[in-house]
C-alpha cells in the first residue's frame, strides 16, 4: 500500500474538518451532560462503510492505534492529578482496580454464562472488557457535577490503575495463556507485569524529573514535549520488559506532573491538548471499526442483559467488597458505583481478541459496543441527580479567585496572575493585611488598565489583577493564603497565620 502526497491532501483536509467539528462538539455534549466519546462514536459510525464509505476493518491497526491512545490519555491523566488530593484515596482507588475487578469479572462472566448462554471463554472475555472504568468518560461529565475531593479522588485513581490488570487479563485469555498456566499463572503474571511497570514508572518519573530540573532547554516549547516522551519512554521500557506499559506511563506521569519542573502548566496544558486529540481519533477510529449490518436484535439483548448485570449487580458489589480497606457512607459508595462509566477503554480491550482471532470476536466487539452507548446514554445525564439524590455533592459556588503562574527559572520563584472576581472578600483588604509567607510580595497591581505600584496601604478592588512574585519553594503556602482571604477577608485564618514564617508586608 502506497500512500503518495496527493493522498496526504486529502486525508489532511478530511483530518482536520472531522477534528475541528469534534472539538466544537466536545462543547454541546458537555452541555447536555453527556461524555463526548459518544458524538465521536457516532461520527465515526457515519464517516464509516454504512455512512460515507470509508472502510476500515484492519483489528490489527485498531488494537495499536487503540493502546497508543490509551498510553496517551493515561500520561495526561498523570500529569494533571494532584497527588495531594488523591493520595487518601489510592488505597480504594488500588482495591477497586484489582479485588473490584476480580469481583466484577466473574459476576459478569457468571451471569453472561449462565443466564445468556455464552460459552465460558466469551463470557470471561466480556466480563474483563467491560469491569474497566474510563476515565475520558468519568471526568467529562463529573466536570459539572461538584463533588467532595474524596470522590473524585477515588474515581480519578480507580479509572487511572484499572487499565493495567485488565489489559494483562485480556490478553493472557486471548492468547491461550490462561488454559495453560491456569488461575495461578493468571495471577501470577499479572502481579509480575503491575509489579515491574510501577517499578519502570517510578525510575522513569524520578529520573526524568531529576534531568528537566537540571536542562537548559533552548525554548520552553521543547519542555512540556520532553515530559511526554520520558512518560512514554516509561511505557516503552515497560513493554519492552513484557511489563504493564499503561502501569508504567502512568506511574511516571503522576511523579512528573507532580515534581517541581520548569513550565509545570504549560505542561499540564499541553498534555490536556493531546490527550484530547488521543481521545478523538480513538473513538472516531472505533466508530469506523464498527459493521451496523452486524447489529441485530441478539446482540443487542445480550447488550441490555450484560449492562444490566454489570450496573446493577456486578458494579455495586465490587464497590462494596472494595471498600473494606476504606469504610465510607453507603450513599457515597452508591454514588462510586453510579458512576462508574465504561468508555473508550472496554472497545479497545475488544481490539486484542479481534487481532487474536479468537472465536466471536467481532461479536464480542459489537455487544460491548452497544452496551457502552446505551449504558452511557442512561447513566452519564443522571449523575447530577444522583449527587443530589445521594446527597453526596457539594455546594457548587463561584470562584472568588483565579491564579495562573509562570515560573521564573533564574531566581528559583514563580510569578502568579491573581484575578480578583466580583464575589472575593479580598475587595476592601489592604495589600499589607494579605501576610503572605516570607519572601512573598505583591509587585504590581493592573486596575482598569492602569498599573499600580502597590503600598502596604494600597486597597485591592474586585476585578483587579495583581502580579504576586513567590519563592517556589512558597509557592503552595501563598496560593492557599491568597484563597483564604478571598474567602474569609482580612481577618481568614488570623490565629494560625500568626506563626513564624509570615509577615506583615
Amino acid at each position: 500500500m502506497t500512500f503518495d502526497v496527493h493522498q496526504l491532501d486529502s486525508f489532511l483536509l478530511v483530518g482536520s474538518v472531522v477534528t475541528l467539528a469534534a472539538i466544537l462538539a466536545a462543547r454541546a455534549s458537555a452541555r447536555a451532560g453527556l461524555p463526548s466519546l459518544l458524538v465521536y462514536l457516532l461520527m465515526g459510525v457515519v464517516l464509516g462503510e454504512a455512512g460515507l464509505g470509508i472502510q476500515f476493518e484492519d483489528a490489527q491497526m485498531a488494537h495499536a492505534i487503540g493502546f497508543g491512545a490509551l498510553a496517551l490519555i493515561l500520561a495526561e491523566g498523570g500529569l494533571t492529578t494532584s497527588w495531594s488530593e488523591v493520595r487518601p484515596s489510592v488505597p480504594l482507588g488500588v482495591s477497586l482496580a484489582t479485588v473490584g475487578v476480580a469481583v466484577s469479572v466473574a459476576v459478569v462472566a457468571v451471569g453472561a454464562h449462565y443466564l445468556l448462554g455464552l460459552p465460558w471463554e466469551l463470557a470471561i472475555l466480556l466480563g474483563a472488557v467491560c469491569s474497566p472504568t474510563d476515565a475520558a468518560a468519568v471526568f467529562s461529565v463529573l466536570r459539572v457535577v461538584p463533588l467532595p475531593k474524596r470522590l473524585t479522588g477515588v474515581l480519578e485513581a480507580e479509572s487511572g490503575l484499572n487499565d493495567a490488570p485488565t489489559v494483562v487479563l485480556v490478553g493472557v485469555i486471548s492468547t491461550g495463556a490462561a488454559a495453560s498456566g491456569g488461575l495461578l499463572g493468571v495471577a501470577g503474571t499479572i502481579v509480575f507485569e503491575l509489579s515491574v511497570g510501577v517499578v519502570v514508572g517510578l525510575v522513569a518519573g524520578i529520573a526524568g524529573g531529576w534531568v528537566m530540573r537540571r536542562a537548559a532547554l533552548p525554548s520552553s516549547g521543547l519542555y512540556p514535549l520532553a515530559v511526554l516522551c520520558l512518560a512514554l519512554v516509561a511505557y516503552g521500557a515497560a513493554a519492552s520488559a513484557h511489563a504493564s506499559g499503561f502501569a508504567a506511563i502512568y506511574v511516571a506521569a503522576l511523579i512528573l506532573g507532580n515534581s517541581e519542573l520548569p513550565h509545570r502548566a504549560a505542561t499540564r496544558s499541553f498534555a490536556e491538548g493531546v490527550a484530547w486529540l488521543a481521545q478523538i481519533g480513538l473513538f472516531v477510529m472505533l466508530g469506523l471499526l464498527l459493521s451496523p449490518d452486524r447489529l441485530d436484535l441478539e446482540i443487542v439483548g445480550l447488550a441490555l442483559a450484560t449492562g444490566l448485570i454489570l450496573t446493577v449487580v456486578a458494579r455495586p458489589l465490587s464497590v462494596l467488597v472494595s471498600s473494606v480497606v476504606r469504610p465510607m457512607p453507603l450513599r457515597e459508595l452508591g454514588f462510586i458505583s453510579w458512576a462508574g462509566l465504561r468508555g473508550a477503554v472496554p472497545i479497545v480491550l475488544t481490539t486484542i481478541p479481534l487481532a487474536e482471532g479468537v472465536r466471536d470476536a467481532d461479536r464480542l466487539f459489537a455487544i460491548v459496543f452497544v452496551m457502552v452507548v446505551v449504558y452511557t446514554l442512561l447513566t452519564g445525564p443522571t449523575l447530577p441527580l444522583a449527587a443530589r439524590i445521594l446527597r453526596v455533592a457539594r455546594r457548587s459556588e463561584p470562584r472568588g479567585l483565579d491564579v495562573e503562574a509562570a515560573p521564573l527559572e533564574r531566581v528559583d520563584a514563580d510569578l502568579l496572575q491573581v484575578s480578583i472576581s466580583p464575589v472575593s472578600r479580598m475587595h476592601g483588604v489592604e495589600v499589607g493585611e494579605l501576610r503572605l509567607p516570607q519572601g512573598a510580595s505583591v509587585s504590581l497591581v493592573v486596575r482598569q488598565g492602569e498599573v499600580l505600584v502597590p503600598e502596604r496601604r494600597t486597597v485591592l478592588r474586585h476585578g483587579d489583577d495583581l502580579v504576586v512574585v513567590t519563592p517556589r519553594k512558597a509557592r503552595l503556602a501563598t496560593e492557599e493564603r491568597l484563597r483564604q482571604v478571598s474567602e474569609g477577608g482580612r481577618l481568614a485564618q488570623w490565629a494560625r497565620d500568626r506563626r513564624p514564617g509570615t509577615e506583615n508586608a
